[in-house]
């Protein structure tokens, strides 16, 4: 990585297209992603398989919309509500379900979107279509054992739809990895041939130019990620903290954009941690 791309965000106009695209290519820069990839999938379809009665609930009129729910034996438990990643254009919430491992074994719901992909849709449409999906769970979580207060999380892309959520009657406090929250680069890549982004999807779609919602918010990273997504977690946090609104900024030492997420796969890890110190925060 050279002096230019260690810092993208403060040299991009003038990085290469090449550049420019592996600024944000996470599955070019971590070495063995197909084989993490392959894992997670494996670990999920286990999880799914050990607990099919939740699974694949409509929360709208296409086939994607849909949740799989994981009640904890208390309804009033607190619910994560954790949205894929995959640069909203790949990716659903089967290949995620490891990832409610640690918080349903430490006594928390979790409830896992699918939404509609670009180039299919518009991001707009996608932002819109979690929107639907929080409203489905909060008005109807209490026939499937979900009744408790709703944490939304996402990784990835799902970080951006989180930041975008925050503001959702509904939604307590959230919990936001690895994200996206200034989409005006993106333009300039491989990504925008499935998302094609407007002016006005980036000025309205950008966490980082929107007013800051003063409910808690976590924003985790890992500290090996490309170095564009490290400036918007930490920008993020800082445009928060400067308006002071609640919530730690956590960088998660040494991990990848695909290996942070292990820190849900157990009770003790970072992201469990965090997720349950939102909620004795608001308790205390």
């Amino acid at each position: 990585m050279n002096k230019r791309t260690a810092e993208p965000h403060r040299n991009w106009a003038a990085l290469s297209r090449a550049e420019r695209d592996a600024a944000y290519n996470n599955n070019a820069a971590v070495p063995d992603s197909a084989d993490l990839i392959a894992r997670r999938d494996e670990a999920s379809a286990q999880f799914r398989a050990a607990h099919p009665g939740g699974l694949d609930k409509a929360y709208g009129p296409y086939e994607r919309n849909a949740f799989d729910l994981y009640p904890a034996a208390d309804a009033t438990a607190p619910c994560l509500i954790f949205v894929h990643g995959g640069y909203w254009q790949r990716n659903s919430r089967e290949v995620f379900a490891a990832f409610a491992e640690g918080l349903t074994a430490s006594g928390w719901s979790v409830a896992i979107p699918s939404h509609r992909l670009a180039p299919d849709v518009t991001l707009d449409a996608i932002v819109t279509e979690i929107a639907q999906a929080i409203d489905w769970l909060a008005g109807n979580g209490a026939e499937h054992g979900i009744a408790g207060p709703l944490v939304l999380s996402g990784w990835s892309a799902g970080g951006h739809l989180t930041a975008m959520h925050l503001d959702h009657p509904k939604v307590v406090a959230g919990l936001a990895i690895s994200g996206i929250y200034e989409l005006g680069p993106l333009r300039d890549t491989f990504l925008d041939q499935a998302l094609r982004l407007s002016d006005e999807a980036i000025e309205t779609l950008s966490p980082l130019r929107l007013p800051v919602v003063a409910k808690p918010l976590a924003i985790a990273y890992g500290t090996a990620e490309v170095p564009a997504l490290v400036h918007d977690s930490r920008a993020f946090h800082a445009m928060r903290a400067a308006a002071h609104a609640p919530g730690p900024l956590i960088p998660v030492a040494g991990a990848d954009h695909f290996s942070i997420l292990e820190e849900f796969r157990r009770p003790d890890g970072l992201l469990c941690r965090a997720a349950r110190d939102l909620m004795d925060g608001m308790a205390a």
